[in-house]
């Protein structure tokens, strides 16, 4: 399709209002999610929300340990699949490469590591939730934030000995 191709559906789908309505309920409670951590875990250092281009919305959620490395942890939600994820990340592509080497020499494969980090955002991941329940902001907060500490746990465990 050309872009006025796109550009029409667009319209028409926008003009009809559910698309805004969902999309600020679900940034919303991206940001309930966010600020449940920022209470629960001040120590750690916790990035303004990404909001994406209706592909994947994120926060970064990194304890001091994996900070002090030059890593971060990402809390990223993919609209296409409706899935949270946990990504360890880079803080730039330099250190991304060192550290997905280091994974891929180790042959550590308790999570989903790329065979190539070339176009890819992240050195390794992990679904977190699948088909979220967003009318349960409570329970969701809880399930991500369980499944991210035990990512967390487990990478200071690989990273650190």
């Amino acid at each position: 399709m050309t872009f006025p191709e796109y550009l029409n559906i667009y319209r028409r789908e926008v003009e009809k209002g559910a698309i805004q309505k969902a999309y600020k309920l679900l940034m919303d409670s991206i940001s309930t999610l966010k600020s449940n951590f920022e209470k629960k875990y001040p120590d750690f250092f916790i990035s303004e929300i990404y909001h994406g281009y209706m592909d994947m919305t994120y926060f970064s959620f990194t304890p001091q340990s994996i900070k002090n490395l030059k890593l971060k942890i990402a809390i990223v939600f993919i609209h296409n699949r409706f899935v949270f994820e946990v990504w360890l990340v880079g803080q730039n592509k330099q250190i991304q490469a060192e550290y997905w080497r280091i994974v891929k020499e180790k042959k550590w494969s308790r999570y989903q590591v790329p065979d190539s980090i070339e176009g890819i955002d992240y050195i390794m991941k992990n679904v977190l939730l699948e088909n979220p329940n967003f009318g349960d902001l409570d329970n969701l907060s809880i399930n991500i934030d369980a499944a991210a500490i035990r990512f967390i746990d487990d990478l200071e465990k690989f990273l650190l000995k």
